[in-house]
This record gives structure tokens, sequence and C-alpha cells, in this order.
């Protein structure tokens, strides 16, 4: 019945962080806008969307959700766009294998978004 995951949704308290997300998002990592309302925009990464609300009140706060996981093939290259926009990649690109079964091979990198948010990029290795 699940079909996979259809949005991710960040809420901005101010106007200035609406913008700086669009931007990140739009231009900095080279999404789509989906879709645009006075409360909000839809990002297409392609598998799914990232939807912001420029509506919330109040500060910005972690909940239970430890990042969210955007799928590259290029770990390496999209890191050094993200640094040269001025945002931090606290894990440099890597390669790891999950030890699972089967092994899964992958390059991985993570950053901070401009809402606070941490963002893993993650490109498919073959074993």
């Amino acid at each position: 019945m699940i079909k996979g995951i259809h949005h991710i949704s960040m809420k901005c308290a101010k106007a200035e962080d609406y913008a700086r997300a669009k931007e990140f998002y739009r231009n900095v990592l080279g999404l789509p806008i989906k879709r645009e309302w006075s409360e909000g925009v839809m990002i297409d990464t392609g598998s799914g969307l990232i939807e912001i609300f420029n509506n919330g009140e109040g500060e910005c706060s972690k909940g239970a959700i430890r990042h969210f996981a955007l799928m590259t093939d290029d770990a390496d290259g999209l890191a050094e766009r993200i640094k040269a926009a001025g945002y931090e990649v606290f894990i440099e690109p890597r390669d790891i294998v999950i030890r699972s079964e089967p092994e899964y091979p992958a390059r991985i990198a993570f950053c901070t978004g401009p809402l606070g948010e941490e963002i893993e990029l993650f490109c498919e290795r073959r074993a």
C-alpha cells in the first residue's frame, strides 16, 4: 500500500529563512519548483518533494528525525558546491559499506541546510 515517501516538510518563522531555504534548494542544489502558493513551495527531488512553509511560528527546533538523504551521482561535487555557497559540510565525502545482507556500498557526505536541517548526500556504489 505504501508507495514511497511523498514529501518532507519544514517550516520557516522568518521571511529571510524562507528566502534562504528556497535559494539553497533551488540554486545551490539545483532542484526545480514543483508548485508554489502563498504559504509555501514544493521542490522536486526527482523521487519525492521537499515542502517548505513560510508560516511557522517561534524558533525552529530539532525533532525526532535525525537527517534526510538526497540521492546523487556526485557526492564530492555537490559537497564542494555547497561549501562554495557558504554552507557547512560537517562530514566530508567518504566511502562507506553498510554491513547488511547484501552489503550496501555508498559514498556519502553530510551538510547543514539553511534551516539547520541535516542533509546526507548519498551516492550508491556497486559492490
